[in-house]
């Protein structure tokens, strides 16, 4: 099987600790502390190899924080090309509430790229890329980028050969988009300000995201939808898929570990219908994972099994 090249622009140290309350102004002694490397693409890449297949994670890496980002990849062992940045890595951390279980999230900003460090990026996704089954692109961009760095991504794939996979809001998604690209991962909010339609039902969500497709923009739209598991569309068919339901620990990371799941399963050349179920189940996984970590493998096969995708019904 080919390998799965992903892309990471602004990739953090994820933290993740407890407290047993959130209040104002007190000092709160936090509980144990974990560390992982994070970031859209990063976290794509674990879950690729937690499932038994072969990343590279393309990233950038800066400062202090950007060696311990080296340290903690290493530890996870990921094949990996990392781009020197003159700017800090960015750090995250999650709080997990012990008085009411919520999970408070705050997201640090990263560093501002230089027109020659964001070239260097492109240029080494085009080195490792040759012969890939995917790119997966994804998360926020980072100042400095420009907002169609996404399509100059889909751009370079389409000159490769290789299929693209954008996972990222606003602009940069749309611009992607306009380029067009393999599959594309929008939530429901996003599918709204793609196509201007309110789209508050399924069938409206099913018919904007039709129209995405028809337009060329991707050929697989898998919509997000939370609780609610997600949509998948194509040329020729819609599928609709539900989580089963579990204790969820974190949603750290998530949105990750479904697109990690969906485009490996599509990478092994299985079906669209097995490809959605794979994606839900490592979804899903994620959640029972404690901070920052994702899923493992063992959950994920066992809550495939679960998971059924069924036909959506086009309304006349």
């Amino acid at each position: 099987m080919a390998h799965i090249v992903t892309l990471t622009l602004n990739p953090a140290i994820d933290v993740a600790t407890s407290v047993p309350e959130v209040t104002p102004e007190h000092k709160l002694r936090c509980g144990s502390v974990r560390r992982d490397p994070g970031g859209g693409g990063i976290n794509v890449a674990r879950v690729v190899r937690e499932l038994g297949g072969e990343s590279i994670a393309v990233y950038t890496r800066g400062g202090a924080t950007g060696l311990m980002l080296e340290e903690l990849l290493e530890e996870k062992g990921l094949l990996r090309r990392s781009i020197p940045v003159e700017g800090s890595t960015r750090e995250s951390f999650t709080v997990a509430e012990g008085a009411s279980a919520r999970e408070y999230r705050f997201i640090l900003p990263g560093p501002v790229l230089s027109e020659l460090e964001w070239q260097r990026c492109l240029s080494a996704v085009g080195e490792v890329a040759t012969g890939a089954a995917f790119i997966v692109a994804s998360g926020s961009l980072p100042q400095g980028v420009p907002d169609d760095f996404y399509a100059r991504v889909a751009r370079l794939a389409k000159r490769l050969g290789v299929r693209v996979v954008v996972d990222t809001s606003g602009t940069p998604l749309s611009a992607a988009l306009e380029e067009g690209v393999f599959l594309a991962k929008p939530n429901r909010r996003e599918l709204r300000e793609l196509t201007g339609r309110k789209a508050e039902d399924l069938a409206t969500q099913a018919e904007a995201a039709r129209e995405l497709v028809a337009r060329g923009r991707a050929e697989v739209l898998a919509v997000s939808m939370g609780a609610d598991g997600a949509l998948l569309t194509t040329r020729d068919a819609q599928l609709r898929a539900s989580p089963p339901p579990v204790e969820t620990h974190s949603s750290v990371g998530a949105g990750d570990s479904f697109v990690a799941g969906l485009t490996l399963a599509l990478a092994r050349g299985q079906s669209h219908e097995e490809a959605l179920r794979w994606g839900i189940a490592s979804g899903t996984a994620a959640l029972l994972s404690q901070g920052t970590d994702l899923c493992g493998r063992a959950d994920v096969e066992r809550l495939f099994t679960q998971v059924k995708a069924e036909p959506l019904a086009r309304t006349p």
